[in-house]
């Protein structure tokens, strides 16, 4: 996920990458990386799913201050 209002999704299984736009209301709602990850995880992966299953996603992202000279903004979180 990136603030620049791009998610990148890279499916393992059929060997894809696709590009979509953020969400800009959980962007604006989850402000920050470890909020809105954690909205797309609650509402893409079923609570259920093996941990190490294909089904289950691992997210990679980036807030509004990364790359910043802001205190912690360098760094992201997985």
């Amino acid at each position: 996920m990136s603030w620049q209002g791009w998610v990148l999704r890279v499916d393992l299984n059929h060997l894809r990458i696709s590009r979509e736009p953020l969400n800009r209301q959980w962007a604006e709602a989850y402000l920050g990386q470890r909020g809105l990850a954690s909205k797309y995880l609650f509402e893409e992966v079923d609570p259920s799913v093996d941990p190490l299953s294909p089904g289950n996603k691992l997210i990679f992202a980036t807030g509004p201050l990364t790359g910043t000279m802001a205190s912690t903004g360098g760094r992201w979180s997985a």
